[in-house]
């Protein structure tokens, strides 16, 4: 009799420790429950039901009711040499301009401006930091001014008698790189600055005393140190590009042909002008597809001990 009481005793309390256990949990969580569904209607629902979307053939216009086609419209991409260039003119954009031109340009600026007086740090920051707050399509206004044949720069190169060209027909995708360069360079500046800021001083100094030059203070102390800094920059910097539209719509509208279009160019035309949703949509779920690659790339090398 004792040993069933004392069988039915732990069992109460085991059962009172897991409703205790399981109170707690349901406490903790409750704070995060509003944002949890905020999620799940306007994020995870809107992307569930574009990828039910990219496997139809749903048109805008011309067409009642559309219908289930499987994996056809990914294969017509994969076919579309419209579609294949506009990859590749993705991945030149995504590489010159972010993976190069804005990492590369902030980290110099960053470091620069650690040596710099306090005016110039000043300046440079407030103009810098102009160009990034700038909405992106009075920046795309300002460059295409810089750029048009009448523009800015041909101005300042017929000024110093070299020649010049209408750059937004013979390079467009560099024009749009380096607009995408002169408008975000601001973030990876200021992820970089108050990197460097974290290095203790004591560190570059005894390597200063110990006789390594600038570039090998960089390429030995600050790059190692920074690694968790860079990781994180290159990949907002990254997701943010691949996403980029207004830019290069009002710069060059994806031309002259498709010389300078994005795949959010391309997927926009599929849908929206061409009408056909379900195949700008699979558009869309191939480029989310690309930036989770990045993404899962970059956390990798973000998780890896310094």
């Amino acid at each position: 009799m004792s040993a069933d009481t004392d069988t039915g005793t732990g069992a109460g309390a085991g059962a009172g420790a897991s409703r205790r256990s399981l109170s707690r949990t349901l406490t903790r969580a409750l704070p995060v429950t509003p944002a949890v569904i905020l999620l799940l209607l306007f994020l995870a629902g809107p992307i569930a039901y574009c990828a039910y979307i990219a496997f139809t053939d749903l048109q805008l216009t011309g067409q009642a009711e559309s219908s289930f086609i499987g994996f056809e419209n990914f294969r017509t991409a994969f076919k579309d040499e419209a579609f294949l260039n506009a990859v590749w003119l993705t991945l030149v954009f995504t590489v010159l301009s972010s993976l190069i031109g804005q990492n590369t340009l902030g980290l110099a600026l960053a470091s620069l401006m650690q040596r710099a007086s306090k005016p110039v740090r000043t300046m440079v920051g407030g103009i810098v930091i102009t160009a990034w707050v700038l909405p992106e399509v009075v920046a795309g206004f300002l460059l295409y001014a810089f750029f048009r044949r009448e523009g800015t720069l041909n101005a300042i190169l017929d000024w110093l008698r070299l020649p010049s060209q209408n750059w937004l027909f013979t390079l467009p995708i560099l024009a749009v790189s380096f607009a995408n360069v002169w408008r975000g360079t601001a973030f990876s500046m200021l992820v970089y600055s108050a990197a460097l800021n974290e290095i203790p001083k004591e560190i570059t100094e005894a390597a200063e005393v110990d006789g390594a030059g600038g570039w090998r203070r960089m390429w030995h102390i600050t790059l190692p140190m920074i690694r968790r800094s860079i990781g994180t920059n290159l990949m907002l910097n990254t997701l943010q590009t691949l996403s980029v539209f207004g830019l290069i719509w009002v710069m060059t509208r994806g031309g002259p042909g498709n010389r300078s279009q994005t795949l959010p160019l391309f997927m926009y035309e599929q849908a929206f002008q061409k009408s056909m949703i379900g195949y700008g949509t699979a558009v869309a779920l191939l480029l989310l597809v690309v930036g989770s690659l990045f993404s899962v790339v970059y956390v990798r090398l973000l998780r890896t001990e310094v």
